[in-house]
């Protein structure tokens, strides 16, 4: 495990309405991190799709409770937890395909490819019956560096 620098964590009811409230605090607690705004995008686009997860698919008939963290970890590297103790997923892999969905017709099974593609690092733990477990992580260059 990696020693963080700074951290902090939310919990909170899998309603719909928290998911803008979870994007908007990560990219707030980023921003100490001096990420472009294209770097606070991806991020925020990344929390939103790992949220919208566990309240669409670890709760599908019920409210259950989502806990979240970000950490600054050595290294400039911002990473992400999101934890449900949902219904889990049964074939991980599987699920990390793109356009796989258990959600039904309106859900286009991009979650974890998205995740993927804008974060630098993605693990998916999960347990039937217990929930899923999302780490991200990314690293936000120094701009002082001039490496932008």
């Amino acid at each position: 495990m990696r020693k963080s620098v700074n951290y902090i964590r939310l919990e909170f009811p899998s309603r719909s309405s928290n998911e803008g409230f979870a994007r908007t605090a990560v990219a707030c607690f980023a921003s100490q991190m001096d990420p472009t705004l294209n770097e606070l995008e991806d991020i925020k686009t990344a929390v939103s799709e790992a949220v919208t997860n566990a309240i669409v698919h670890a709760y599908p008939d019920s409210i259950g409770t989502v806990k979240l963290k970000a950490r600054i970890c050595a290294g400039s590297v911002l990473e992400i937890t999101v934890k449900d103790a949902g219904r889990g997923i049964a074939d991980v892999e599987k699920a990390r395909q793109p356009m796989f969905t258990t959600g039904g017709e309106e859900r286009s099974g991009m979650g974890f490819t998205i995740m993927e593609s804008f974060m630098d690092a993605l693990t998916v733990r999960s347990v039937p019956g217990k929930g899923t477990t999302v780490t991200m992580r990314r690293r936000i260059a120094s701009r002082a560096a001039g490496q932008r």
